[in-house]
């Protein structure tokens, strides 16, 4: 059984995957990988710097206070429709595999995930959180994973589809050096809606539901759940667009507005920079510069993060002290509660 191992019998064939193993096994590699996310870090945080010295920093605080009081409260109500909106992403997720923890449960694990998500990035946030916090409340490791697959499939879900639209009925002015332009980039948006449609055709029609993926069994969701999943995702992004419209008092057109949270999102997601920091701020200054001076984007930037991030996160942060604190007053049989499926 183990000559087929043993035996170079395709020659370069076998010998090609044991170099590439060997070459991220080396001793030195995870030395070179941190100091290469150091050096990544070390630029963007140079390249943040350098900007934010060209920024009258007292006309960014002079801005933010001549925001009126009606636009900071509705918009602080849009910061929590959006959290509350996304805390019932799981919810779909306890439909999907069938556990039994009650809402108020799932919906602080997924508050709390988020807000670190949005703050501390994906890995911290969106499944360390998850994993921590649902296996202490009984799920185990298979129902976990279930349940974060579905819940990020539905945030991209809605991102995909607007990002599509953007770009096929309001494209924006990107940078001249781009080389995507025009027809280009509508070709774009138009695979981009596919997207979504296709993976709700495939829901609604395609008899087989279970597929195996290396290993792993992968059922489809009813088209009711597929339905569901974009339409509170699209919801969701359209609020916080909103959110970031109302504080820029409507002197952006909202599709601009809408147009650059998508691409900031995703260039967060690229650049891996916890909250984005520095990269939402010039991706809006690149995008609308046009509309309103640096000094008042990044006002009304920096009281979106305010809003949206900080104080969700410090909620989030008492949230969390509080469930782990009444997490291990639990005895341990009760802290293992009925099998979750």
């Amino acid at each position: 059984m183990n000559t087929p191992a043993a035996v170079p019998a395709e020659g370069g064939a076998a010998a090609r995957p044991a170099r590439r193993r060997g070459f991220t096994s080396r001793v030195w590699w995870p030395w070179v990988r941190r100091a290469l996310t150091i050096a990544f870090f070390a630029l963007v945080a140079l390249l943040v710097i350098s900007e934010a010295r060209k920024v009258d920093w007292v006309e960014v605080l002079a801005s933010m206070r001549r925001l009126p009081a009606p636009v900071l409260l509705g918009a602080a109500a849009l910061a929590l429709t959006s959290h509350l909106l996304f805390s019932c992403f799981d919810l779909l997720g306890r439909h999907y595999t069938g556990h039994k923890l009650r809402t108020p449960a799932v919906m602080a694990v997924n508050f709390i995930s988020y807000a670190f998500n949005l703050n501390l990035g994906a890995l911290v946030g969106g499944v360390a959180f998850r994993y921590r916090l649902y296996s202490q409340l009984g799920l185990n490791l298979g129902v976990i994973t279930r349940v974060l697959s579905l819940s990020m499939l539905t945030n991209w879900l809605g991102y995909v589809l607007l990002a599509g639209i953007t770009l096929t009925w309001w494209p924006l002015d990107w940078p001249a050096n781009w080389r995507l332009h025009g027809h280009a980039l509508q070709f774009v948006g138009v695979l981009l809606i596919a997207a979504p449609m296709g993976y709700l055709l495939v829901c609604a029609f395609v008899p087989r539901r279970t597929w195996g993926v290396r290993g792993h069994k992968v059922t489809l969701p009813s088209s009711r759940l597929a339905a569901l999943q974009l339409l509170m995702s699209c919801t969701n992004w359209l609020v916080m667009a909103n959110l970031m419209a109302l504080l820029l008092q409507h002197r952006v057109p909202f599709h601009l507005v809408l147009g650059a949270l998508l691409a900031a999102a995703i260039a967060g997601v690229i650049t891996h920079v916890p909250a984005g920091l520095g990269v939402l701020e010039a991706v809006f200054i690149a995008l609308l510069h046009g509309y309103l001076p640096k000094e008042a984007l990044v006002a009304v930037l920096l009281t979106y993060r305010a809003l949206y991030y900080l104080l969700p996160l410090l909620v989030a942060t008492l949230m969390y002290v509080l469930l782990e604190a009444r997490l291990k007053k639990r005895t341990p049989a009760a802290a293992s509660g009925p099998p979750s499926g």
